[in-house]
C-alpha cells in the first residue's frame, strides 16, 4: 500500500482493492490523469479493507469481486453497514447478472468490467460519486432487477428502473441517454417496455408508477 497522501479538500479519495499490480498501476494512472481524484492507497487483502478505510477515509473505493481471504459481495456489505456514507463501485471480470444484481443489491453504485474501455471506468466513478447508480454498458441487463419489483412475473430490470425514475425527474431521451451513457434508441425501447410492463399510456402514469415504486 502507498504512504498516505497530503490531502487534497479539493479531490476525491479513491481505495483501489484489487490483486493485480498491472491493473492496480493502469487504474492509478488513470485516476490521477483527470486531476480531481488522489489514490489514497491500494490493498488486495479482502480481510482487511474495513481497516484501510478507517485509516486512509477514501470517498470511494473500487473493488474487484475476487479477492483472497473474503468475497468482494460480503466486503460490500459489511463495508456499507459499518459506513454507509462510503460510495462502492465495482470493478470485474464477472459479466453475471447474479453477481451484478448481488454487488447492487448489497450497496454498490457502480458494477464496472475490465475489459471496458477508460472512459466507462471514469464515467462510473464520476456518476457513482454523485450518488447515482452506473452499471457498464457491455453488461447484460435483462435479468438483473433492483429495488422494489412488481407483484406477477413483470419486473423492471434495473436499467429500467434508473429510466423509470429520471423519466419521473423530467429528463429527455437525450438527457436519459447521455446520463445513462446509451443511445437515444436504447432509451425509447426502455419506455416502451416500461409503458407495456406498467400498463402506462402516457408520461404521468409513468411518473405516478415510479412514486409507486419508491423511486421518487
Amino acid at each position: 500500500m502507498w504512504p498516505h497522501p497530503t490531502p487534497s479538500p479539493d479531490r476525491k479519495r479513491i481505495l483501489i482493492v484489487e490483486d493485480h499490480q498491472i491493473l492496480i498501476y493502469a487504474i492509478r494512472n488513470l485516476l490521477l490523469s483527470v486531476g480531481t481524484y488522489e489514490v489514497v492507497g491500494d490493498i488486495s487483502d479482502g480481510l482487511k479493507v474495513y481497516g484501510a478505510c478507517l485509516t486512509l477515509s477514501p470517498d470511494l473505493v473500487l473493488i474487484d469481486l475476487g479477492l483472497p481471504g473474503m468475497d468482494g459481495v460480503d466486503i460490500i456489505r459489511q463495508l456499507k453497514r459499518r459506513l454507509p456514507q462510503l460510495t462502492i463501485v465495482v470493478i470485474t471480470a464477472d459479466a453475471s447478472e447474479h453477481r451484478a444484481h448481488s454487488a447492487l443489491a448489497a450497496g454498490a453504485l457502480g458494477y464496472i468490467l475490465k475489459k471496458s474501455s477508460q472512459q466507462v471506468l471514469l464515467a462510473g466513478v464520476q456518476t457513482a460519486l454523485a450518488g447515482k447508480v452506473y452499471l457498464d454498458p457491455e453488461l447484460n441487463l435483462a435479468q438483473v432487477t433492483c429495488g422494489p419489483t412488481l407483484d406477477g412475473p413483470s419486473k423492471l430490470t434495473l436499467r429500467e428502473n434508473q429510466v423509470l425514475k429520471l423519466i419521473a425527474e423530467g429528463a429527455r431521451n437525450r438527457d436519459i441517454a447521455e446520463q445513462l451513457k446509451i443511445s437515444i434508441k436504447t432509451v425509447e425501447t426502455h419506455r416502451l417496455n416500461l409503458m407495456r410492463k406498467l400498463d402506462a399510456h402516457n408520461v404521468a402514469e409513468l411518473v405516478n408508477w415510479a412514486w409507486r415504486l419508491g423511486l421518487r
